[in-house]
């Protein structure tokens, strides 16, 4: 049985569906330099460590809750 390698890259389209974050935000992350992309002719491509770490630094919803009822 040979084992499921798991993508190096991926594009915007796959970002979207990988996380069930809209287009529109992801977009603004990258413009924001929050989520790193590449360029590879015509093509743009976000690295799987990337999105990784851009998925690690999302706000959780417990910081949120807290800053919000302190406030």
């Amino acid at each position: 049985m040979q084992s499921e390698r798991r993508k190096l890259t991926h594009s915007i389209d796959d970002v979207t569906k990988l996380t069930g974050v809209g287009r529109s935000f992801i977009d603004e992350e990258i413009k924001a330099g929050n989520l790193k992309m590449r360029k590879a002719g015509r093509r743009t491509l976000i690295f799987d460590a990337d999105l990784n770490a851009w998925l690690a630094s999302l706000p959780s919803v417990n910081s949120k809750i807290t800053k919000s009822s302190n406030s």
